[in-house]
């Protein structure tokens, strides 16, 4: 019987992914890799890899000539190297088009929540506070510009969603061309004119090398003071010191996080105490029905290709066969 490696996860139970690779014939080998060492160790002989955290290097694919797969349980893939799977045939795939509508709404909540000052009024009133001052002024949304950073699936649903409740929503993504713009939708060519035009900024790109940090003190420099950041992307996307910069100078009336560089957040992170932080757990993603379709996804990319030689969702065709 062949064999795959579940790497890690932070799930209750895997019994829906062991079903999946029951019914297929595949069997299941678990373990909770942290470090190239720890998948190395557990994938000895095992032709696929299911993963959520697990780095996936060089040194990983370079190690396992069995290897035909590895699918991550997500839609980025930024701890697996993809240019080294490329390189030793591995196939990668990824589950894209899940959680669409929750990443978006979740978005449109943490900006509503920062706007209307949701979270401090609570913490007000729970410290014995009763005005509705008391955690500041606030603006109509109706009269403000939403700026969406990265139209994809994601950010074209964030546009949907948003455009009864915000003045005006402009987007910047030099991938796409106009014809593939929504006719709501306003384009900013430059990422300095988006941050020049929005009043909030939501961010929906995936990291790479081209977005790695691109959120920088350049991008502040141009934005509107007063400006709400929303990051349901990547953490990475986001320069932090430049992020703490723009909030201690006024630039950023507020943020609101589903992601950060490290996570879980380290104890000291000075947005845990400051009161214009919104910060969620990387939750962005969830609900009963998303998580079911994203495993699901994920665990069938496998199995897939065991029956045809290719993943439903590839991102690296590889050369490796089941």
């Amino acid at each position: 019987m062949s064999r795959i490696l579940f790497a890690d996860h932070d799930f209750p139970d895997i019994d829906l992914e062991r079903g999946i690779f029951a019914a297929a014939g595949v069997g299941i080998v678990t373990a909770q890799c942290r470090t190239e060492a720890d998948v190395i160790a557990a994938a000895q002989d095992c032709r696929g890899i299911l993963l959520q955290y697990a780095p996936i290097t060089e040194g990983v694919v370079a190690a396992l000539p069995a290897l035909g797969i590895v699918s991550r349980i997500g839609a980025g893939f930024d701890t697996v190297d993809t240019a080294a799977c490329e390189a030793h045939g591995v196939w990668v795939a990824n589950c894209p088009d899940y959680g669409v509508g929750e990443v978006a709404t979740h978005a449109l909540a943490l900006a509503l929540a920062s706007l209307r000052n949701v979270v401090r009024h609570h913490d007000d009133v729970r410290a014995g506070k009763w005005h509705y001052l008391s955690a500041g002024t606030m603006q109509r949304p109706a009269e403000l510009t939403l700026g969406i950073v990265g139209l994809g699936r994601i950010g074209k649903r964030m546009a949907h969603v948003s455009r009864n409740v915000f003045k005006r929503v402009v987007a910047h993504d030099p991938l796409l061309i106009d014809g593939d713009f929504p006719a709501y939708v306003e384009r900013a060519a430059t990422l300095a004119e988006l941050a020049g035009l929005a009043d909030v900024v939501s961010l929906h790109v995936p990291l790479d090398a081209t977005t790695r940090g691109m959120i920088n003190r350049d991008f502040f420099a141009a934005a509107r003071r007063g400006l709400t950041l929303v990051n349901t992307a990547r953490g990475a996307v986001v320069e932090l010191p430049d992020l703490l910069a723009a909030l201690d100078a006024g630039i950023l009336r507020g943020v609101a996080l589903d992601v950060l560089p490290t996570e879980p957040v380290p104890r000291d992170l000075p947005l845990l105490a400051d009161p214009r932080a919104i910060l969620t757990p990387h939750a962005a993603f969830y609900s009963v029905e998303a998580e079911r379709e994203l495993r699901r996804k994920a665990a069938r990319n496998i199995v897939t290709w065991f029956r045809t030689g290719r993943p439903d969702y590839p991102v690296v065709k590889g050369t490796r066969r089941p």
